[in-house]
Parts: structure tokens; sequence; C-alpha cells
């Protein structure tokens, strides 16, 4: 059982960016346009956020406090907020914008990697309920500029293609 919740903890993380390109791939070109920026924007918003959460509140690791040992080699820092959570959760529910399903599906994936991150010893739960909410913030905060970003864009070629049929003498 220890295997299997070791390899959860470690590397279930990486379904969610696999999750998420396939998911990228499969949109439409304005889609992915909006994707990216949605995608940069909450990840950049979590780096800061993971940064700035970890100043303010310290929270040392279990193996840290209580002497039992993780079940994988880990460093004794601060474990407020699970950087795995935050981030997986931020990718998830920054998808969720755009294909629900697998959106929360991929949530649910850091979920699980947290939870088994807290089984590990590595983590306590409010580093991963941190990281949950971290993660959802961050990821509204990228679909909210996205959203805005490719209406500002449509916008934009409006405007030209009216303006280029002015030029020609064109109406519509």
């Amino acid at each position: 059982m220890s295997t299997v919740i070791v390899l959860v903890a470690k590397y279930a993380v990486f379904l969610i960016p696999l999750g998420a390109l396939l998911a990228w791939w499969r949109a439409s070109r304005q889609a992915k346009a909006a994707m990216i920026i949605a995608g940069v924007v909450a990840l950049a918003l979590a780096a800061i956020a993971i940064n700035v959460s970890a100043a303010v509140w310290f929270d040392p690791r279990p193996f840290a406090v209580d002497g039992h040992p993780p079940l994988f080699a880990h460093a004794p820092d601060n474990g407020f907020p699970s950087d795995h959570t935050t981030l997986g959760v931020a990718i998830g529910a920054t998808l969720f914008g755009w294909r629900r399903r697998l959106g929360a599906s991929l949530v649910l994936v850091a979920l699980t990697a947290g939870a088994a991150r807290v089984a590990a010893h590595v983590h306590h739960v409010p580093d991963i309920i941190g990281g949950l909410v971290l993660g959802i913030l961050c990821a509204l905060g990228g679909v909210l500029v996205a959203k805005r970003s490719v209406v500002w864009m449509d916008s934009r070629r409006r405007a030209s293609i009216l303006s280029r049929a002015r030029l020609r003498g064109e109406e519509h």
C-alpha cells in the first residue's frame, strides 16, 4: 500500500499538465489562445501566491514535528501551501473554464495527489486545503484575464475588418 501512496504522491501531478495539453490540442484556435493566456496568468499567480502564503504562514512538515519518517525523502521545509496541490488545482480549475468534466477530473487528481502526500507524511491537511483554495483563486484570475483578452482581441479584429472595408468603400 505504501508503494501506491508514494507513486500517487510523487507522480500523479504529471497527469494534470498532460490532460491540459491534450485538451488544448483539441481546442479551436480561439480557445487555444484563451487557454494559453489563462494558463500563464493562473500559474504566475499561483507562484506568487505560494511564495506569499509560505512567508505568511509557516507549517513544518509532519515528519519534522512528530518524528514519524515520511514514506519518501523530503526536505524538512515549510509545508504550507502544498505546491503540488496549488499548481495542479490551478491548471485543472483553469481548464474547467473550457472543458468542465476534464477540468474537474484534473482537480480531483490534484486533490488525490494531495491526500497521498498527507498519507506519505509530508503534508498536513491544511497544506492541501490551502493549495486547493489558492489554486482555485489563481485559476479564476487567469480565466477572467483570458476571457477579457479574447473579447478585446475579437473587438480589435472586428475594428480592423471594418476599417479595411471602409477603405475599400464597402459598408457593413
